[in-house]
């Protein structure tokens, strides 16, 4: 690639460490050009290494707490500042789900912890659109993404409620990439990522074991972390422009097999 972010202009959520697929992302986006605005929520700031990415993106952290419209209203007014205008792509990297973190079998879910997922994992992204559309944030022709999991269509059992937070997430791009689509030409679209991993994802049950089958699984193996922030590259570009409303699987092509062979034998 030849900087083909170049003068483009972004916020990426959700970097925690070196193994997020939010970091990679900062760091390409970079690389091919951009200049971006970091954030995470206050909790995950002070867990992660987020100011280490900060240094070497020459980017401004501004913590937000994705659920608080005040917090995000805020993040896109002080980036907009920083910017001198609107943006140009965001890419939402969020998931949590307290039943999971506490082994809550799914046939015993405490509900308020399940909305608390909700609205990390999910409802974040609508009030993060709605929050840019409201603020006339991005520019015409700008890039909206989300990541996201392969859950929302198949059964995997102990990825537990994460996999309807993940079928509203995906929703609520092609609802709002309708709407932001017609008024301004800003494409919406999510990325169902293989198995990678991320601090995130190794704490979820039986993670190793899936990893490794997925990996069979898949005729070119899993896309690792790097290789998704190439991706999400490929769509903040001008080289996506009427890609949108779209859940595009960057999984090796797990998403298309039945049986491999090679697990058969194995």
């Amino acid at each position: 690639m030849a900087n083909i972010l170049a003068g483009k202009k972004g916020i990426i959520f959700g970097a925690l460490d070196n193994q997020s697929i939010a970091w990679k992302v900062a760091e390409r986006c970079v690389e091919e050009g951009a200049q971006i605005v970091l954030t995470n929520a206050p909790v995950a700031m002070r867990m992660g290494e987020i100011k280490n990415l900060a240094e070497k993106c020459n980017a401004p952290v501004i913590g937000a707490d994705a659920t608080s419209l005040e917090d995000l209203e805020n993040l896109v007014r002080q980036s907009m500042e920083h910017f001198g205008g609107k943006v140009d792509f965001v890419l939402h990297s969020i998931g949590m789900s307290v039943n999971v973190r506490k082994g809550k079998a799914y046939t015993d879910l405490n509900y308020e912890w399940m909305q608390k997922t909700f609205d990390v994992s999910a409802i974040s992204f609508h009030k993060l659109m709605q929050t840019l559309w409201k603020m006339d944030a991005v520019n015409d022709w700008g890039s909206i993404l989300a990541l996201t999991y392969i859950a929302a269509q198949r059964v995997f059992p102990d990825y537990s409620e994460m996999a309807e937070s993940k079928a509203l997430l995906e929703s609520f791009a092609r609802s709002f990439g309708y709407h932001l689509g017609t008024a301004k030409h800003i494409r919406v679209n999510t990325i169902s990522q293989s198995p990678t991993m991320t601090t995130a994802g190794q704490g979820v049950k039986g993670f190793t074991e899936f990893f490794g089958y997925a990996e069979k699984m898949s005729p070119l193996g899993n896309a690792p972390a790097e290789a998704c922030a190439d991706y999400c590259v490929a769509m903040f570009s001008d080289l996506t422009r009427y890609v949108t409303m779209q859940n595009l699987f960057h999984d090796g092509g797990f998403s298309n097999m039945g049986m491999n062979p090679a697990v058969l034998a194995q």
